[in-house]
């Protein structure tokens, strides 16, 4: 039985706020979920995609595509009444905000929470984006925890919130909150939740055209202004502290900014609010936390959500008290918080020496070297850069190429030695820019996309390149498994637990292409280089759209899986024997 399932009411468990977040839902009645796997939000899919596969657990969950597909999946879910839950990392949240901002609208029937996790200082992103703004675009509320027990607490109170408004709720996390790890108090799981829904036909209520978004607009306004209300009730809200200076925090700052007022013994100096419910702000409550105060800190990671609130409701009450955070240079807007920056910050407001400790002398340590990340030992994606390399440098084209380059383990062919990588923006770029530079330079374009981003969001643009006639070479690395995020399945793989293939088809990344109309492809084996190079320089040498799908499994995944499970299911192997043209490892 997986440990998230473990029924011992009172027990305390050491988790992963990503953990706490699963622990939530399970006690919550969670039927459905859905995501696709990005960090720092990755566990949360990891530990469900396991707890469904568990005979003792009556969950459903599945790996999406995409996050935009994952969540309409658990939106259809709550609308046929079930509690559901989506995960995602904050550029995710771009790709299902088409989604987002009309389900608003459209509300749902089971309680329905989305988990976003933003990743400050960019440990495992391509931007530092604030993900509370999805929620004022699309006046949804917002619960942001600041430890694993809070994790879990807030997850089983969001799913409560969101049928009290039928409206979906984002759970915010960042990177500290989700990998954090603390006690965790369990509580019961329910044995006769509802995992079978019924949805009931109303077309005025749940068909998006205008006459029907027009009326449900002011619904969602109305609703939202309830969640106000909520808000200003809620135990995750608190108070604390007296004094005429008041820090206003959020989500891990909050911890920061008790350890600082705790260490230096400021809790008669400072009045300390604490959000947990962070949007919409509760405006009674900051009525009661400004009154009185001389000079208010805001502590907030990445963008300055709750000070420019805060600066709005003052305005309304007509205080004209300094807000200090971002704006006023207190607390950085770039990348996360520590302890350190934040004590600095309160000292800083209340005019206090903040001497830092000595730092220890290391003058006599040699330095340590340089560690870049690098692709694994063996891995078939340095073999695939090599064969491409060496057949551009026979045809004399390697120094003219553009290389865009995608999301995932390859990524890392922008470093030496391999330094393959020219562009990149977002999951399924690569396509799409190099159909930009084929369009506004006469340089070669070969472009690099890995299997599971190629599901993700590379197909449309794939279909537009042939439509418009493109010329470029798309090279996708098909390693089987969706491997920089923990080896989540995706519709190509071939590797699979036992049972898992029998339930989930493989799709044939060849039989896409050539769907899609592509007339040149080849299917190369990295490891068999001659072979490899011959297909590789013939498809390279033309002055159109040519597709190389480089085949061959993740080095970890394949002893993983040789190692746990099983090499190959029978119904894979029998998949992969109608496919065509295939070199195998």
């Amino acid at each position: 039985m997986h440990e998230l399932l473990t029924h011992d009411p009172g027990r305390f468990m050491l988790l992963l706020g990503n953990e706490a977040i699963v622990r939530g839902a399970i006690e919550a009645g969670l039927a459905v979920s859905a995501a696709y796997p990005g960090t720092p939000s990755s566990e949360i899919g990891n530990n469900l995609f396991q707890i469904a596969q568990d005979p003792s657990s009556d969950i459903s969950f599945e790996f999406s595509t995409n996050e935009k597909v994952a969540m309409e999946v658990t939106a259809a879910a709550s609308a046929a009444g079930l509690r559901t839950l989506t995960s995602m990392k904050h550029v995710g949240m771009n790709v299902a905000s088409d989604v987002l901002m009309t389900l608003a609208y459209m509300g749902i029937k089971g309680g329905m929470v989305i988990v976003c996790a933003d990743d400050p200082s960019l440990h495992s992103s391509q931007n530092e984006q604030d993900s509370r703004y999805y929620a004022r675009m699309a006046s949804l509320p917002v619960l942001e925890p600041t430890s694993p027990q809070e994790a879990k607490d807030m997850t089983m109170e969001a799913f409560d919130l969101s049928e009290a408004l039928e409206l979906p709720v984002i759970l915010r996390t960042t990177t500290r909150t989700a990998h954090v790890r603390g006690p965790v108090k369990l509580g019961n799981i329910p044995k006769n939740k509802k995992t079978r829904g019924h949805f009931e036909k109303a077309p005025m209520r749940w068909v998006a055209v205008p006459a029907v978004a027009r009326t449900r607009h002011k619904v969602l306004l109305d609703q939202f202004e309830k969640a106000h209300g909520l808000a200003e009730t809620s135990r995750f809200n608190t108070l604390s502290g007296s004094g005429r200076t008041g820090i206003l925090a959020t989500g891990v700052s909050a911890c920061y900014v008790a350890d600082v007022l705790e260490e230096l013994h400021l809790f008669d100096r400072v009045r300390f609010l604490r959000l947990g419910f962070v949007h919409p702000q509760p405006r009674n409550l900051i009525r009661d936390f400004l009154a009185g105060l001389d000079q208010v800190l805001v502590v907030e990671e990445l963008e300055p959500c709750q000070e420019n609130a805060l600066k709005v409701a003052a305005q309304e009450m007509g205080l004209t008290l300094p807000i200090l955070g971002k704006a006023s240079g207190h607390i950085p807007r770039l990348y996360e918080l520590t302890p350190k920056i934040v004590k600095k910050a309160v000292c800083h407001a209340l005019s206090l020496d903040h001497p830092s400790p000595p730092l220890p002398d290391l003058a006599a340590l040699p330095p340590l070297p340089q560690r870049p990340p690098s692709l694994c030992k063996g891995c078939p994606h340095t073999e695939t850069y090599g064969v491409v390399k060496e057949a551009l440098s026979d045809l004399g084209l390697l120094e003219k190429t553009i290389f865009p380059t995608d999301i995932g383990c390859y990524t890392l062919g922008l470093l030496p030695p391999i330094q393959m990588a020219d562009y990149l923006l977002c999951m399924g770029s690569s396509i799409g820019s190099s159909a930009g530079f084929s369009l506004s330079t006469d340089q070669k374009v070969v472009s690099f996309i890995g299997d599971s981003t190629f599901f993700h969001s590379g197909i449309p643009s794939l279909v537009n390149a042939v439509h418009n006639g493109h010329r470029f070479s798309l090279v996708i690395l098909d390693n089987g498994t969706t491997a920089m995020t923990g080896h989540q399945p995706n519709p190509g793989i071939r590797l699979t637990p036992p049972g898992y293939s029998e339930r989930h088809p493989r799709i044939s990344i060849e039989a896409i292409v050539r769907a899609c109309g592509v007339r040149n492809i080849a299917i190369i084996n990295p490891y068999k280089k001659k072979e490899a190079m011959e297909a590789a320089r013939e498809m390279l040498a033309k002055d159109e759209l040519s597709v190389i799908i480089s085949d061959a499994p993740c080095i970890l995944y394949l002893k993983r899986m040789e190692g746990k499970t099983q090499k190959r299911t029978p119904a894979t192997e029998q998949t992969q024997a109608g496919d065509e043209g295939r070199d195998r490892t």
